[in-house]
């Protein structure tokens, strides 16, 4: 596998902390509740001033022609740190992140050994720290060691921790995620099921989601314990979902973009599998009345030669944008802000998190984008070290021009350092 040129991001991130301050002049200014042509000034890591014909005395953006949204944040990425280093780790993770629009990401458990302790989950953070380029989660696996029984590592949890997951696999024992989720709701832990049933696995995959759906709603509600649902795939699975939302219970939802822009007709293996024209349908209808609350890209990158030995996964973090831009805002099935809002302000409220939206006070986090320009999808640039794509070849709209972190400058696209749009 071609290694990653870190000289060649060097020139093009700056990482480090808050830039003093920072001004973007003219672009088109996008949120979930905003559209309108302006600037934004940010100061000390934080949207200080909003309006036109801002001037001041700093580094300035001139950016007419984009589009500045808030930057993205993924309730759902693998960065195979500690232990799967050979397939990602938190350096090229984030370096895949900032390309992608992304300063803010939600790390799946499944690492090795699993992420089932403090001592991970803080040697993450302080890793993620060193890095400085993204803001980092770390998720807690449900069950011990992801073995399905023991759950009493959920008691020493401190509250860096927001999120439990198994993602990988559903808890097929229900009594253990009983005890799981009455743990966490004491702890305000949110859980996120991986909600397939792998004992029926073999005999239907859309049978599996879906009965695991059903099941981990009904102990949400049983038990009140928040619940999130990772990678919805099925309109069986949606149709629990909406049910238990219009009767009040706090769940919330996230679908992939491999899972709303590619039908199973697409060869190409992720968990859950790539479902039928009407799943996409539903999926797109419920993203539109308001019922999917994020977009997760479930980032799993993987070597060629485990995805040519069967794993599933996409190392999907740097196309999620363009991916779900050209299918639903290009094809008029939604509008920019609903996006903004699925990628950016939802996300952000679902981790409690200052961002995902362009006002005064919130964290200077943004991205730029040119959406009248395509991208051409080619995995050697990625900067993942995962080039696991089904996107490949694929011309889709949407190119990440910047994304700031802070008020600071973290990814270039090298195509644009050169047009003027720094002065």
């Amino acid at each position: 596998m071609k290694s990653i040129d870190l000289q060649k991001y060097k020139k093009i991130i700056e990482p480090g902390g808050a830039a003093m301050e920072l001004l973007i002049k003219g672009a088109r200014i996008v949120d979930a509740s905003q559209d309108f042509p302006g600037d934004v000034y940010i100061k000390d890591g934080f949207i200080e001033e909003i309006g036109k014909n801002l001037n001041k005395d700093c580094k300035t953006l001139h950016a007419r022609g984009l589009m500045l949204l808030p930057s993205f944040i993924d309730l759902h990425s693998h960065f195979r740190d500690p232990g799967l280093t050979h397939k990602e780790d938190l350096l090229t993770g984030s370096l895949a992140a900032i390309k992608g629009g992304y300063t803010a990401v939600n790390l799946m458990a499944n690492t090795k050994p699993v992420c089932d302790n403090m001592d991970i989950v803080n040697y993450v953070l302080k890793k993620a720290g060193k890095v400085g380029i993204v803001d980092v989660h770390q998720t807690v696996s449900i069950t011990r060691e992801l073995g399905g029984k023991d759950t009493n590592h959920i008691d020493e949890l401190e509250p860096s921790v927001k999120f439990i997951s198994d993602d990988g696999k559903g808890v097929l024992n229900s009594k253990v995620m009983i005890e799981a989720m009455m743990k966490a709701k004491k702890k305000g832990i949110r859980i996120i099921t991986h909600a397939e049933n792998e004992e029926l696995t073999e005999v239907d995959t859309r049978l599996a989601e879906n009965t695991m759906t059903w099941r981990d709603i009904s102990l949400a509600k049983f038990t009140g314990c928040p619940l999130h649902v990772a990678h919805v795939s099925t309109k069986e699975a949606m149709e629990y979902i909406v049910e238990a939302k219009k009767s009040g219970y706090d769940i919330t939802c996230e679908v992939t973009p491999h899972h709303i822009a590619l039908t199973e007709d697409v060869e190409y293996r992720v968990n859950p599998p790539l479902r039928k024209k009407e799943d996409i349908e539903f999926l797109i209808r419920c993203i539109q009345e308001g019922w999917v609350d994020a977009i997760g890209t479930d980032h799993a990158p993987h070597t060629l030669e485990d995805k040519q030995n069967g794993v599933p996964g996409i190392s999907g973090i740097e196309t999620a944008f363009s991916v779900c831009y050209s299918k639903l805002v290009k094809k008029g099935y939604i509008t920019l802000n609903k996006l903004s809002e699925i990628m950016s302000k939802n996300p952000a409220r679902i981790m409690g998190l200052n961002k995902g939206e362009i006002k005064i006070g919130y964290d200077g986090d943004l991205t730029l984008i040119d959406i009248q320009r395509k991208v051409n999808v080619s995995s050697e640039e990625f900067a993942s070290k995962g080039k696991n794509t089904p996107f490949e070849g694929m011309k889709l709209y949407g190119v990440i021009v910047m994304t700031i972190k802070s008020g600071k400058v973290v990814y270039k696209n090298s195509s644009y350092v050169s047009q003027g749009l720094e002065g």
